[in-house]
């Protein structure tokens, strides 16, 4: 019950209790009056009865011993006057205006027909006695039937105090009765409104009220200083402390709430700053080792309950391999067929559920980790794929923001197209298109990074078609890029990792072979010429002859200073043409004016 409908109850019912008890102690003092009017009214009648028993009685003795004595003193309080029929008749008025009851009054009737006659008779009798007949005024007062005359009105007086004196002690012990149990009611209610405040204050203001006021003013304090830790009890009562309690309930959970909306924003918030911070490093990046260092870096502190992959596409297209991981991943291959995953087929993210909700990538080896392949697509173009995976079941891939996800794949596929175009861009700027060889100024940076204080050996190659221009003027111009083409494979793949190739111009090359002493560089300029003497060649099918070269070598700083190597190396060239080319000569310390060899 609520605590305003306990007062209003309470309130109501001590009013009630009050006016009971009021209306209780008035009926108690009307009672009581009632008793006093009772005891009043007996001893009235009783005082009245006596006074006509006396003054019948008086009467009759002052006859009595008139006749008997004759003295007149014993007529005067035997007076026929009209005070002594006022005294009687006053007397009998007064007993009637007691209310007595209908018996009473035919008693009282009687009785005072009763004084009437025995007046009668004594005054007959006292003139008869003034008359002088004694004798006879004796015999009519001591007679018999004046003896059973006064008997029968004592009689009658006696039986009417004795009537009187039963009903008004019956009146004054009912109004005595009723006073008592009234004021008894009285004083029941007067306790029970005592109880019911005492309950109140006891039960409503200390039990319902104070003591869980109390309680909620600790809790409020603590959800003030914003320590939602704090537990609220439930309170199964349905009243105006319950609905506080249930209030403060609320709070606290909202608190609850707030804090963790509070820290999931500050968590988001913290991610989207991460993501901020590997997106502008990713756009920073000059290498795909470096795309790779920054997501190994960043995604494990983005995203710390995935692990991953970074699969790049090789050159032809067809397969991608890792590239770069973080947390160790275990289902996904390490390369696989571009046909084998989903989400590239697609073009779009494909989630591989472990309960079979839909179908699964093919590079996925068997475990209950699910997994998220992301495709990295720029400019239209497919680069590769970013791999998710759980780590250890701690996470669906379904919490993580797929909107994050797609946001990151997308950025590094920007900074890898971007690396690739740049690249490619590169390699326009140092590369010879028609054979894929080092340009001359890829050679002239490489010649003054040595120069500007590289401590190592260098050996240089000066290599040169031998009689190419039959090739332009007998097969066509296709025919003789098809040499070009065809000799400058054969050389890088001669000289490999070893050193690097330049297409010095027209059908020139130049091999630089860092740390290289003469005698190696002798030795591999002698396995490149014999390496393009023996290779067939043919165009159109039509053979195209025996294409041989000439190749001069010189080495710095051993034999001439890092300004004159290639003038050097230049100048032996010259001399294996003029030797009967399709050999190799050493280099000479002496410098060679390159002018003439323009023709070449």
């Amino acid at each position: 019950m609520r605590i305003h409908e306990i007062t209003n109850w309470a309130y109501g019912l001590t009013l009630v209790f009050t006016g009971l008890s009021a209306a209780a102690f008035i009926v108690s003092s009307h009672s009581a009056d009632r008793e006093r009017v009772a005891v009043e009214h007996h001893l009235s009648l009783d005082s009245l009865a006596e006074e006509l028993a006396l003054g019948a009685d008086e009467r009759t003795n002052e006859a009595r011993l008139y006749v008997m004595s004759g003295e007149e003193r014993r007529l005067v309080t035997f007076a026929t006057d009209e005070a002594e029929e006022k005294r009687l008749e006053g007397t009998i008025t007064a007993i009637r205006s007691l209310d007595p009851s209908p018996q009473e009054v035919d008693l009282l009737n009687s009785i005072r027909r009763d004084a009437d006659v025995l007046d009668t008779m004594e005054r007959q009798a006292i003139q008869t006695y003034q008359q002088g007949d004694v004798a006879k005024a004796r015999d009519t007062l001591f007679g018999t039937e004046h003896v059973q005359l006064h008997a029968r009105f004592m009689a009658n007086v006696e039986t009417f105090r004795k009537d009187t004196a039963n009903r008004t002690l019956s009146a004054v012990h009912d109004a005595q009765f009723r006073a008592d149990f009234f004021g008894l009611i009285a004083r029941i209610l007067l306790g029970a409104t005592a109880a019911l405040f005492l309950g109140v204050l006891y039960f409503v203001l200390r039990r319902r009220v104070a003591m869980p006021l109390v309680k909620m003013a600790a809790v409020v304090r603590r959800l003030a200083r914003q320590d939602y830790e704090v537990e609220v009890l439930p309170d199964g009562r349905h009243d105006e402390i319950s609905e506080m309690n249930n209030a403060l309930a609320i709070f606290r959970e909202n608190g609850l709430e707030r804090e963790r909306l509070d820290a999931a924003r500050r968590a988001e918030q913290e991610t989207k700053d991460l993501i901020l911070q590997m997106m502008h490093r990713l756009q920073a990046c000059q290498t795909r080792g470096e795309v790779a260092e920054m997501l190994t870096r960043f995604m494990p502190q983005i995203f710390p309950r995935l692990a991953g992959h970074l699969l790049l596409l090789n050159d032809r297209r067809t397969t991608l391999r890792v590239d770069a991981s973080w947390l160790e991943p275990k289902r996904c291959e390490d390369q696989f067929e571009l046909s084998d995953c989903w989400a590239l087929r697609r073009g779009h993210p494909h989630v591989s559920d472990v309960r079979g909700g839909d179908a699964q990538c093919k590079h996925l080896r068997e475990g209950e980790q699910e997994a998220l392949c992301v495709p990295l697509s720029a400019l239209g173009d497919t680069i590769g794929l970013l791999y998710f995976e759980e780590v250890d079941g701690a996470c669906s891939s379904g919490d993580i923001s797929r909107l994050y996800l797609e946001m990151i794949a997308e950025n590094v596929a920007l900074a890898i197209a971007n690396l690739e175009l740049r690249e490619r861009l590169t390699d326009m700027a140092i590369r010879d298109p028609l054979t894929g060889l080092l340009n001359r100024r890829s050679l002239d940076e490489m010649l003054n990074r040595f120069a500007d204080g590289q401590g190592t050996a260098l050996a240089c190659m000066m290599l040169d078609i031998d009689h190419f221009k039959r090739f332009n003027d007998e097969f066509g111009h296709d025919a003789g890029d098809m040499v070009m083409q065809h000799v400058a494979q054969i050389v890088r793949e001669s000289v490999a990792d070893r050193g690097k190739v330049f297409r010095f111009g027209g059908e020139e090359f130049t091999v630089l072979c860092p740390g290289m002493e003469i005698e190696q560089a002798l030795d591999l300029a002698e396995v490149i010429r014999a390496a393009v003497a023996d290779a067939p060649l043919s165009h159109r099918a039509r053979p195209l002859g025996r294409v041989t070269m000439s190749i001069g070598v010189a080495q710095s700083p051993g034999e001439g200073p890092w300004a004159t190597l290639v003038s050097r190396a230049d100048a032996s060239l010259l001399k294996a043409k003029e030797d009967g080319r399709n050999r190799v000569r050493p280099g000479r310390e002496q410098t060679v004016d390159l002018a003439p060899l323009v023709h070449r």
